[in-house]
């Protein structure tokens, strides 16, 4: 019986009821063990007291402790949480028949397990502090599990936490203890969001505003999350949330001013609006507010397209970059809050992605707050038609994220479910649920008619008072005069009327706390990025140096060396080597670094290693770590097999640190099809949007080795149709020495903009894909490179970029053709057509002009470069390529390499 020790006495107790119910549920090990446990109760049926038990009796007190474990484990079932539908008072599974019990025990006193029920005042306080009647058990059951507030988190493994939510739930019955300043504070919340939705509805009618109502509950909610969480030593409360209701939430809980909020109702343009601005409900805010005990807390709204929960890893990021900074190694100081409205919250893969980053090493935050706002409804779906699931949270249960169902028209309880959830993540640093079940008082938007898709439900709703007018009357009923009731209701209307006549201004929201200093407008200036020989070789002996007993793979040692030896001789350094010197100097100059995808550590094509593992314990060296200085990290992390979340949270990381490089690099470059709405909705679009830059970087591998359709191509067309008023940098480099300039570019450069890099694969190893280390110490980077032709010879001027390069320049050898220059165009975007035309004004002879790229006719850069470089040349140039195709390449190697070769040939055709 020893194995016994080693098991959780909740799992042998859960395991054991499930064999009282269905014994075949269980293993014919444990059928045997629980069998003989019961006969040997019977054969000696004893109580906590001593005596002596018939085995009725015992098979009755096994039933009481199993009635406790099911109540906890599925009393959310008879919860009253749903306004709009009655309340369930029984459930088949809950009934006493479901365990041998019956009306004629409930005054019969039973020990139970685990249970500590509290007494009144003045009772026996000789009695024992585990004995209670069925009577007592079943109350405080029903009041804690079955009132406004379901609970479900039986399905925690780890005993400690459902403990943790027994002791806190069970002796309060789940009910809050406000005072009555705080009855009244709900109270000030729920009049401000309901007059503020109705004023919009009066003075702008018509017009697409998302509306809360139906739903205000949550305005005292996130209310007593700012006040909660500051109390609890909480410093930086960033939000993510969708359209609805996000108007009331900057109105009420922001104190963005109202108005602003008018003005930009009206389409008044004097509140400062830079770029080209969002609509209303897609803005994002930020400030400083005191709460009422005192305490500072900064709250950030992050701006949110209609694109729902793409904003929820971008939060993450946003919490996990502050909270490195903070040095807040557990997450205690920066809380992620993130609001979901139900049918997104079952529907959207970007929920459960992001729930799976939440325990993960490298984009752990601490723990997010979840509240789901659950109207029971998404657009016109309804419930059965948006989820295969019982609960729209469902999907939270494969974090054993805790769970908390609340009735919406109850913000008594919903404040005390959502001061329990900050606890509980406080506690344990997990993610935590809260969902509010209301109703959206209108269809989906203000011009929408609900009545066409639901009218039963919107039947309900339509004479149904709002929860100010449901909770001011239990105020009245508990004695609440009628002044402090309306009085500042009266008064914030004042207040929404005066807004209405206040002209709109401010400073644009972008460009404060860390971006202070950063440079708002795209410069084509050079940027000196070499570095000294002498720092150079210095890190190339420190990164090639392996602390004492560590021993890492043999081929890894010998890259190592083999990379030292290359800076040290000045000859040959290749990709890697450029990569790791540009990573290194940027942290010897105090820049920390961020670079996270899959298999990033090592590299996907095993040209990396930038950390190593020890072959006999698996222990773990960062020789990047040692280069670094000032308090600068080299932060390495293998994602999960997600490109949507993780370059969400990259981008969310990168828009909280302007002084350090933020790297997310795609496995093979087509894998940044799985986050195409990052890409569109954030990364190209943000700054123009919601004046946010974000110096993120992506590398995307490219280029055709006949490897099939996937894989070859990153889709440059794609990257390059999203630019526009310098939103990106786009670039193709085709050395090493320019990869290391590009990278320490993008921090010394006075501004901030993403930058797309389409790296190698093959040319990883081609030898002659390799540069001097002259090149990394002086210079910068190249937008346009030509080749070296004597310029009276040449008639033909070939234009490239990237891969395709090294075949061209291998055949113009080969042929001896000093009759064809090579221009590569390194950065595709924005196009330096100033350097385009300098490099080809001392070819005066060339009267023939051609593009030359591996993609098919309607891919790659070739659509986007033509008109430009028609421009340039007077003439529009020839394409040379692969003709128009669906895929991006072909799936034979074979037909791949006769491509090729017409490519190659056609280039240098007369």
């Amino acid at each position: 019986m020893s194995f016994i020790d080693n098991i959780s006495p909740e799992w042998l107790e859960a395991q054991y009821l499930r064999w009282q119910e269905n014994p075949d549920d269980v293993s014919a090990e444990w059928r045997a063990f629980f069998g003989g446990f019961d006969l040997g109760a019977a054969a000696l049926p004893v109580a906590a007291g001593g005596e002596c038990l018939d085995p009725a009796m015992a098979r009755k007190q096994s039933g009481v402790q199993s009635l406790i474990y099911r109540y906890r484990d599925i009393g959310h079932l008879l919860a009253c949480t749903d306004p709009l539908s009655p309340c369930r008072i029984d459930h088949p599974l809950l009934s006493l028949s479901a365990f041998d019990l019956d009306e004629s025990d409930l005054d019969t006193t039973f020990y139970v397990r685990r249970f500590k029920p509290v007494r009144a005042a003045g009772s026996d306080e000789t009695a024992d502090p585990y004995a209670a009647t069925l009577r007592e058990i079943l109350s405080v059951m029903r009041e804690t599990y079955c009132r406004s507030i379901g609970a479900e988190f039986m399905h925690i493994q780890d005993p400690a936490e459902r403990q943790w939510f027994m002791d806190r739930m069970e002796p309060v019955r789940n009910r809050p203890n406000l005072t009555l300043d705080e009855r009244l504070a709900i109270l000030g919340k729920l009049q401000e969001a309901a007059l503020f939705e109705g004023f919009l509805n009066r003075k702008f009618m018509g017009q697409t505003r998302f509306s809360l109502e139906g739903g205000e509950t949550l305005i005292p909610v996130l209310d007593a999350v700012v006040a909660h969480a500051a109390r609890l030593g909480v410093t930086d409360l960033i939000v993510g949330m969708p359209h609805r209701g996000r108007l009331s939430v900057l109105a009420t809980i922001f104190r963005k001013p109202l108005a602003a909020i008018f003005a930009e109702f009206a389409d008044n343009l004097e509140h400062n609006q830079v770029g080209e601005g969002d609509v209303k409900y897609h803005k994002g805010f930020s400030i400083d507010v005191q709460t009422p005990e005192g305490k500072m807390i900064h709250l950030a709204l992050a701006a949110n397209p209609s694109h729902l929960e793409a904003i929820d890893p971008v939060v993450e990021g946003k919490c996990r970059a502050r909270q490195d900074r903070y040095d807040d190694g557990r997450g205690e100081k920066v809380l992620p809050l993130l609001i979901h409205g139900d049918a997104a919250f079952a529907g959207q893969g970007m929920v459960t992605e992001t729930l799976n980053l939440s325990q993960l090493p490298g984009y752990r935050t601490g723990g997010t707050l979840h509240i789901v706002l659950n109207n029971q409804i998404g657009f016109t779906t309804p419930p059965e038609a948006a989820r295969s699931s019982f609960y729209s949270t469902d999907a939270a249960k494969m974090i054993m994220a805790p769970i908390l169902h609340v009735h919406g028209e109850d913000p008594e309880a919903a404040v005390h479910a959502v001061r329990l959830a900050l606890d509980y993540r406080q506690a344990f640093g997990r993610d935590v649920v809260v969902e509010i079940i209301c109703y959206r008082r209108y269809g989906h938007n203000e011009g929408d008619e609900p009545y066409f898709t639901q009218p039963l439900m919107y039947g309900k709703i339509k004479d149904r008072p709002s929860v100010h007018f449901l909770y001011a009357d239990s105020l009245r009923e508990a004695g609440v005069t009628e002044e402090r009731i309306t009085v500042p209701a009266a008064a914030y209307t004042a207040r929404l009327e005066q807004a209405l006549e206040e002209r709109a201004d401010g400073e644009s929201p972008g460009f404060q706390g860390e971006w202070r200093g950063v440079q708002r407008a795209y410069s084509p200036a050079k940027v000196a990025t070499g570095v000294a020989r002498e720092a150079l070789v210095e890190v190339a002996e420190v990164m090639s140096a392996i602390p004492a007993g560590f021993t890492p793979h043999a081929k890894v040692a010998a890259l190592l060396k083999r990379r030292r030896d290359t800076v040290t001789n000045g000859e040959g350094i290749d990709w890697g080597t450029g990569e790791s010197l540009a990573f290194a100097s940027l942290l010897r100059e105090g820049h920390s670094i961020r670079l996270s995808g899959q298999d990033v550590r090592r590299g996907t094509f095993s040209s990396r290693h930038s950390v190593l593992i020890d072959m006999g314990s698996e222990d773990t060296w960062i020789p990047l770590s040692a280069a670094a200085t000032q308090g600068a990290k080299f932060m390495a992390f293998d994602s999960m097999l997600s490109e949507n979340a993780v370059l969400g949270f990259e981008y969310g990381y990168s828009l909280e640190t302007p002084a350090g490089l933020t790297i997310w690099e795609a496995q093979y470059g087509d894998f940044a099809n799985g986050a195409q709405v990052i890409i569109d909705q954030f990364i190209a679009s943000g700054e123009t949007k919601w004046d946010r830059v974000s110096g993120l970087v992506m590398l995307l591998p490219h280029g055709y080795e006949g490897q099939g359709a996937e894989h070859s191509s990153a889709r440059i067309e794609r990257f390059l149709q999203l630019c526009g008023g310098a939103n990106l940098q786009v670039a193709y480099p085709s050395t090493p020495a320019q990869y290391f300039h590009l990278l320490r570019r993008q921090l010394l450069q006075p501004f901030r903009k993403p930058l797309v890099v389409f790296t190698p694969k093959s040319l990883l190893r081609h030898p002659l894909c390799v540069s001097r280390l002259e090149e990394f110490t002086e210079g910068w980077f190249r937008e346009v490179i030509p080749g070296p032709a004597p310029p009276d010879r040449v008639t033909t001027v070939l234009f490239c970029a990237g891969k395709i390069y090294y075949e061209l320049l291998e055949r113009k050898k080969s042929d001896g053709r000093e009759d064809v220059a090579l221009v590569r165009i390194e950065q595709l975007y924005p196009l330096r057509t100033d350097l385009l035309r300098e490099s080809l004004a001392s070819f005066h002879g060339a009267a023939g002009f051609r593009w030359v790229q591996e993609e098919p006719r309607n891919m790659g850069a070739w659509q986007f470069i033509r008109s430009s470089l028609a421009d340039i040349t007077g003439t529009e140039p020839m394409y040379i390529g692969r003709p128009e195709a669906a895929a991006p390449a072909v799936g034979s190697h074979r037909q791949h390499m006769e491509e090729q070769e017409r490519l190659i040939s056609a280039a240098f055709q007369v």
